[in-house]
């Protein structure tokens, strides 16, 4: 058995790695950038060595320097997790040159499924189904425009190279055939060192099916069941579950078969992926294989009852498989939803920031959290913006969906914003429920997902106006307790006068707009003057810092957490962000006509347009590369570029004015 592990990934992959390893009585060495000193996965392993600066290419993106700490600290493995190294078969080789185990398959396996196109050919040579489509190593663009047009539209452009929804681009038209091509290869080039694509096909409504595959050294293979993993945004996963809804165990067996002949047509070893689209009329086409252990993973575990990367590890030791296929079976059903620092309604662009507060579900036999944060941790543009991923387990389908709205509802995060709302209106929705489920799914029903912001309701000034008065009552209480003369009326909280009625005025500012309350001190709480009418209101501050309150005779639970004058409300799943306003402090109106600023940090990898270029509303003008993905800027309107404040290759902080822009003037 391996004696110690160096673990050459970062987050919640890291300390998931870490458990099952310290479990099995294994010493594990972790490696840090300099931005992730004081992260969880450096403290939970027993040994931590730094890498380098914050960017991973480098620091976790260095292969020597990581074989150089596995030799000096003496790990005789190495598990890559998933993203960074895990898939490069340079890296591998370079393992077993120097021999270290790579906890992983062959070089040869990675480097057969390392090109989707390569891949698309060993498939169908290995009679795995396969969509119809171009992948081949002629990459004049001409040419692969006219494949493109003999495929038909709608059309599928895909790094060759790439995953994760990196370098992929949809074509709904030959028109625009050019520029999704300069974009899919622009992206591969930066994430991969490859702008080679593919072509194929794009399917109207299938569903993103996988196979967990396992194979050993001594010839063994053998399939873990299906997730389904439809739902996803930018074509990356956002909700995952097995096995997936409506299978037969005939489709099943047949899915699991022909990912095991694609497994054995590689000489694979380890934990791999196959990854199909699963049609309308029950056809599957091999997508990709993933060399690796997938984010997703723990939903096969909780269904199967086993531990993945425990079998990983027994086999990179050589040893044999823990079971064979008759042994395998399915017990109830699980879901995974990835909590992400985002904004769905940003086109779900990362939110940069320190997560203030986090606090998640109780964990037991039907609740999960993998995760590689704390309260307190930084966001950062560097990494992959995950905080998360919440499983959940139940006998059945409806039972394992009613654990995951209850769970979304009392995991608390703020700091920065987070999709949490959004994964709780996927969990409550009838499409969900029904089992609905394609790739398409999120656009289809983006109306329903992703509203339109609303102000904040009654119930939600409420909370907020409650706490802030029991929080002044409480810190009255204390400056009571100190003082020589505990009984001073200046100590008093209760809003007396000697004339007149005994009121407080608050105002707080809900995005752009100023709502102004009164709170009535009232012998048995307050009465509140809201937007929607009056309100009675009672409560008290719990030891765990959370709000206990009667609101008009509704008893509810929720949790206000500050930040300056910042109060995120936090109510049965849903978050709102007000601010509390100090009339006395002087207004500050920022003016920003004419001016296009980053919406985060990032650097400039493309500029669209040069100065003094008239563009129309629409237009592409800057393309931003921030955590992994592309972001571009349009024009808000029809006008006239003034100037470029930055060029290609800088780096630009949140809030960066980019371009100067001159809105056109209508007549």
């Amino acid at each position: 058995m391996i004696n110690k592990i160096l673990i050459a990934n970062r987050g919640e992959i890291a300390c998931r790695i870490i458990r099952t390893a310290k479990r099995l009585g294994i010493r594990t060495l972790a490696v840090y950038s300099d931005a992730d000193a004081g992260a969880m996965h450096v403290a939970m392993a027993d040994e931590a060595v730094r890498l380098g600066p914050a960017p991973a290419s480098e620091s976790y993106l260095r292969p020597e320097l990581i074989l150089e700490v596995a030799r000096s600290q003496g790990a005789d493995a190495i598990h890559p997790g998933y993203g960074f190294l895990s898939e490069n078969a340079g890296f591998a080789a370079q393992c077993a040159s120097q021999g270290i185990i790579f906890i992983g398959p062959p070089v040869s396996a990675i480097e057969a499924m390392g090109s989707k196109s390569a891949a698309k050919s060993i498939m169908g040579d290995a009679q795995v189904p396969l969509v119809p489509g171009y992948h081949g190593e002629n990459q004049d663009q001409d040419f692969l425009k006219t494949q493109g047009d003999l495929i038909g539209y709608p059309l599928l452009i895909k790094a060759s190279a790439g995953g994760g929804g990196k370098g992929m681009r949809v074509v709904e038209r030959g028109e625009d055939f050019a520029a999704a091509l300069a974009g899919a290869m622009r992206e591969g080039k930066n994430s991969f060192g490859d702008d080679r694509v593919l072509l194929e096909r794009y399917l109207k409504r299938p569903r993103h099916v996988e196979i967990q595959v396992f194979a050993d050294s001594q010839g063994e293979t053998v399939y873990l069941f299906e997730r389904d993993c439809s739902i996803q945004r930018r074509h990356q996963k956002v909700v995952e579950e097995a096995p997936a809804p409506g299978m037969s165990p005939e489709l099943r067996q047949h899915m699991g078969e022909a990912a095991v002949a694609a497994a054995r047509a590689i000489g694979y070893v380890g934990a791999g992926t196959v990854e199909f689209l699963l049609d309308t009329d029950g056809s599957f086409y091999f997508m990709e294989m993933n060399t690796r252990l997938q984010v997703e993973h723990p939903v096969t575990e909780m269904i199967c009852g086993q531990d993945l990367v425990e079998w990983q590890i027994r086999v990179a030791s050589g040893q044999p498989l823990p079971l064979r296929q008759e042994q395998l079976a399915i017990e109830g059903h699980a879901i995974e939803v990835r909590i992400y620092a985002e904004d769905p309604t940003r086109e779900f662009l990362p939110s940069i920031g320190r997560i203030l507060h986090l606090r998640t579900p109780e964990e037991g036999p039907h609740v999960r959290i993998d995760r590689g944060v704390r309260q307190g941790d930084e966001v950062s543009i560097h990494y992959d913006p995950m905080i998360a991923k919440l499983i959940v387990w139940d006998q059945d389908r409806p039972s394992a969906l009613r654990r995951l709205r209850e769970a979304v509802s009392t995991f608390e995060v703020t700091g920065v914003n987070t999709n949490l709302s959004f994964l709780s209106t996927i969990a409550n929705h009838d499409a969900f429920a029904a089992a609905d489920l394609d790739t398409g799914f999120i656009e289809r029903h983006r109306q329903e997902l992703i509203p339109e912001r609303t102000p904040a309701s009654d119930r939600v000034l409420a909370l907020a106006c409650l706490e802030l008065l029991l929080s002044r009552k409480a810190e009255a209480a204390r400056a009571a307790g100190t003082s020589r003369d505990p009984y001073s009326p200046w100590h008093g909280t209760q809003g007396w006068r000697l004339n007149g009625d005994n009121h407080h005025s608050l105002i707080f500012e809900d995005g752009e707009t100023e709502v102004s309350l009164i709170a009535h001190y009232r012998r048995d709480g307050y009465l509140l003057e809201l937007p929607g009418g009056e309100m009675l209101v009672q409560g008290e501050l719990e030891p765990d810092g959370s709000l206990s309150a009667n609101l008009d005779g509704l008893r509810l639970r929720a949790r206000v957490v500050r930040s300056g004058a910042e109060r995120t409300v936090l109510c049965q799943g849903s978050s709102h962000r007000l601010m509390l306003r100090d009339p006395y402090a002087r207004s500050q109106q920022d003016d920003r006509e004419g001016r296009l600023t980053a919406p985060m940090p990032g650097k400039v990898i493309a500029l669209m347009v040069g100065e003094g270029a008239e563009v129309e509303k629409g237009a592409p003008l800057v393309i931003l590369e921030a955590m992994k993905m592309e972001h571009t800027i349009t024009a808000p309107s029809a006008g006239k570029i003034l100037s470029l404040n930055f060029a290609v290759g800088a780096l630009v902080a949140d809030g960066a004015e980019l371009i100067e822009f001159q809105p056109c003037v209508e007549a």
